[in-house]
């Protein structure tokens, strides 16, 4: 990003992706990181429980997030500096999220923007929130 572009971030400004969620991306994400839960794989096992259905993991959920901050906004050189997640409702198979960050503050000086973030289900139900924060990579010190 050129200098000359890194404040043209403003208050207010806001991007979003879509993804359908399928169970094979969420066994293929249990198998990644090794988190096996039943809760995510076992369709027998996650009926047993207050969910009745297999849900996907949280950070996968999460994941949404980080690729809308990527590619998106504020766009490839951000680099994360801290996120707070609220998770509000479970995800399942079948769901289609859309996942959105939103500007509400931007320092121009020392390149960090932050962010508003949410993940809505296709209901437009909140199912993740949270804060983040980001340095603009040509902010970084050697």
């Amino acid at each position: 990003m050129k200098l000359e572009e890194r404040s043209k971030f403003k208050v207010g400004e806001a991007a979003s992706i879509s993804h359908p969620i399928s169970q094979e991306e969420i066994n293929s994400y249990a198998e990644l990181l090794g988190d096996k839960n039943p809760i995510h794989i076992n369709l027998e096992y996650a009926q047993t429980t207050r969910f009745k259905n297999r849900i996907a993991h949280g950070m996968f959920v999460a994941g949404l997030i980080s690729r809308v901050l990527g590619t998106k906004l504020p766009g490839p050189g951000g680099i994360y500096l801290s996120q707070e997640l609220y998770f509000k409702l479970p995800v399942y198979a079948g769901d289609t999220l859309r996942a959105q960050a939103v500007v509400t503050a931007w320092d121009a000086e020392r390149g960090i923007i932050t962010l508003d973030t949410i993940v809505v289900n296709q209901d437009s139900l909140s199912v993740v929130e949270g804060k983040a924060k980001l340095i603009m990579s040509g902010f970084l010190s050697d």
